[in-house]
């Protein structure tokens, strides 16, 4: 296996930040994982991009993960069970279930990135988690310099959060995830409840929705609000929605009655992280090349030519502008390389 030397990243950032990496291999077989030269002492495992700041230039070895293949490795009377390489696209595999008849998945419809990048961020919206139906995932362990398998119970899965970020894995680059096992179940329930995708189902007076009518309406609403990163540099929502104790949200609320709150399983409250940065002013607003988005205050976005110094520059403004507005520390999703 022959390195690549000093590789631009920015193609592989869907931020479109520059940066090189000092060596870069494209992983599209498991079994390559066990090279030698792989055996660096500083790695970063690279997927879509899509949850990616670059900061400038990586001085280590990126092996960015290109696996491919999917299947349904197995059913029972209860569920169907379908692998997923790790190189796969996220949203094309979700259509590609829906289309074999699994069901399950369709609420992560349009969310950008791979597979194998999923279960670190447990990816979510509308309603699921990505953890709620992964059974386990395979990966290699360059520590031990071994494959091992992870059950769902062992991924200590959080908002946005799991095992492989809490180890710090995402960053040491010491785990590269392979495959995905997830478990979808036969007993099928519409998951509805979120009112932007309620409301795009009644604008096409669909009462009883399938599967792919809820595909199609998140994808719908996802569009209208989302800028698609080949046109517009960005990296999909880039704040974590706050969880603050009932008393915060409710001393919150009196002072600002349109605050969206969501009452979480532990008796928190998650606050809605655009709602609080539009209010405190960021909707459409940039500092330099970088800002907000217009339609989605959430997103950050990159008008072009910017850097990682830039992205860390907006992201410190809008963090002290909602801090001082409503006592709210925000906290970025992204993981900055």
């Amino acid at each position: 296996m022959t390195l690549q030397q000093n590789v631009d990243l920015s193609p592989f950032n869907t931020l479109a930040l520059p940066g090189q990496a000092a060596r870069y291999q494209k992983i599209t077989a498991p079994g390559q994982l066990a090279a030698a030269e792989l055996r660096a002492a500083r790695r970063f495992i690279l997927g879509g991009g899509s949850n990616l700041v670059l900061t400038g230039d990586f001085d280590g070895l990126v092996l960015h993960m290109a696996i491919p293949g999917k299947r349904l490795l197995r059913e029972d009377a209860e569920a169907w069970y379908v692998e997923a390489a790790a190189g796969e696209n996220w949203h094309d595999f979700v259509q590609w279930t829906l289309a074999q008849g699994w069901p399950g998945l369709e609420n992560l419809s349009l969310i950008p990135g791979l597979v194998g990048a999923a279960p670190i961020q447990n990816i979510g919206a509308y309603g699921l988690e990505v953890g709620e139906l992964l059974h386990s995932l395979s990966a290699w362990d360059f520590e031990k310099q071994c494959f091992l398998t992870v059950d769902r119970k062992d991924c200590r899965f959080a908002y946005r959060d799991s095992l492989f970020k809490q180890e710090g894995w995402h960053l040491s680059g010491r785990l590269a995830i392979v495959s995905v096992i997830f478990r979808l179940p036969k007993a099928w329930q519409a998951n509805i409840r979120y009112a932007d995708v309620a409301q795009e189902l009644a604008s096409q007076a669909i009462g009883t929705p399938t599967p792919q009518d809820i595909a199609a309406a998140i994808s719908a609403v996802r569009q209208r609000k989302l800028p698609d990163p080949a046109l517009i540099p960005n990296s999909g929502s880039f704040f974590h929605n706050p969880v603050v104790s009932p008393a915060q949200a409710a001393t919150l609320a009196a002072e600002h009655p349109g605050l969206p709150r969501y009452p979480q399983a532990d008796g928190r409250v998650k606050l809605a992280a655009g709602w609080l940065i539009e209010q405190a002013g960021w909707k459409g607003k940039a500092l330099g090349p970088v800002g907000m988005y217009e339609k989605q205050a959430l997103v950050l976005v990159n008008h072009g030519g910017a850097r990682g110094e830039d992205v860390k520059r907006t992201m410190a403004a809008v963090q002290a502008a909602v801090r001082a507005k409503f006592a709210v520390d925000l906290t970025p999703e992204p993981i900055f390389l």
